[in-house]
């Protein structure tokens, strides 16, 4: 009974984390406010630096809230491991990227397409598997990636509107400009991810340790990063420039949602996370068409995402009988 209610709950937590922080990523981009909209590429240090904070209080935690038990583990495993240390670096400065360019992506599409496009990460991800990990796919998953692949093309199919040409062709290069951001980050996803596991599998250091060793690096990269891009803007106007409550929440969900998902992604299985990924889909779907009212959905759109979502489900289908005949 108590596992069946942490699965739900699992079930709860997955499907709030990914869906709100599309949602109101997107409706931060798009909202209209008197001064200058905040910075991406600080919102996104910003997010390193509370991530950073909390996996010291998880680790602080972990040993007994001992001062000196927290200042002897981070010295041992950061400071006088410094070739273990850089090896993070590679996944932080692709996990670094990837956050701007979701940024960039929910700046030029609406959450329903953005949603069901970047999917596309299951594809690299897998992928990514096979190629660093050694990982063999079932008939069923590979199967899936061919859906998964169909789906999300039939997701960016254009559709004939009698909207003016001008205006058409605005759309068109924001369109562009987003599904280009997406597809990068599905790649940088892909392989961070893959890489970030096969880190994890050859040592033995705590989760919330190795996010401190990426956190300290994406915070270097995110700084150099906002200073190149943004720097005239952030001297003229601060870092904080734009800041409002929903940004904040942008900052909050971005940094801690990623450490939600990891705590409680052990109570849920390949089709749970088929069910959370289907249920964020819909209600992007129809928060985004109803509430920011900046999607018109049509009939090939929900074959594609009926596709995704198809794909999503058959892949997890073979997810767990898949590892039993690499083990005899």
């Amino acid at each position: 009974m108590a596992s069946s209610r942490l699965k739900y709950l699992s079930l709860g937590v997955l499907v709030f984390q990914t869906t709100s922080l599309v949602l109101t990523m997107r409706y931060s981009r798009t909202l209209q406010a008197e001064g200058p909209r905040y910075l991406a590429s600080s919102a996104v240090v910003v997010a390193e630096v509370l991530k950073i904070l909390t996996c010291v209080l998880l680790v602080f935690k972990e040993h007994n809230y001992s001062m000196r038990a927290l200042n002897s583990i981070l010295r041992q495993e950061i400071t006088q491991k410094p070739i273990e240390t850089l090896k993070l670096a590679i996944p932080s400065g692709i996990y670094t990227l990837q956050n701007n360019l979701l940024y960039v992506a929910l700046s030029n599409l609406d959450a329903a397409t953005y949603q069901v496009t970047y999917q596309l990460k299951i594809l690299t991800t897998a992928l990514f598997s096979v190629s660093m990990l050694g990982r063999r796919l079932g008939v069923y998953q590979w199967l899936s990636l061919l859906i998964l692949m169909a789906g999300v093309a039939l997701v960016q199919w254009p559709s004939e509107s009698p909207a003016a040409p001008e205006k058409d062709a605005v759309s068109t290069g924001s369109q562009f400009v987003g599904v280009t951001a997406v597809l990068v980050a599905c790649f940088s996803s892909g392989f961070a991810g893959v890489y970030f596991e096969k880190i994890l599998k050859e040592s033995k250091q705590s989760v919330w340790v190795r996010n401190i060793q990426l956190g300290l690096f994406g915070l270097v990269f995110g700084l150099f990063g906002m200073m190149a891009f943004d720097g005239e803007k952030v001297k003229e106007s601060g870092m904080f420039q734009g800041y409002n409550t929903v940004t904040w929440t942008v900052v909050a969900l971005q940094a801690l949602g990623g450490l939600v998902i990891a705590a409680v992604i052990k109570y849920a299985d390949n089709i749970l996370k088929g069910f959370a990924t289907s249920l964020s889909i819909i209600l992007s779907t129809l928060i985004s068409y109803f509430w920011l009212q900046d999607f018109d959905p049509t009939g090939v759109f929900f074959l594609g995402a009926i596709l995704v979502i198809a794909a999503t489900f058959l892949y997890g289908y073979e997810g767990r009988p898949a590892p039993n005949p690499s083990r005899a």
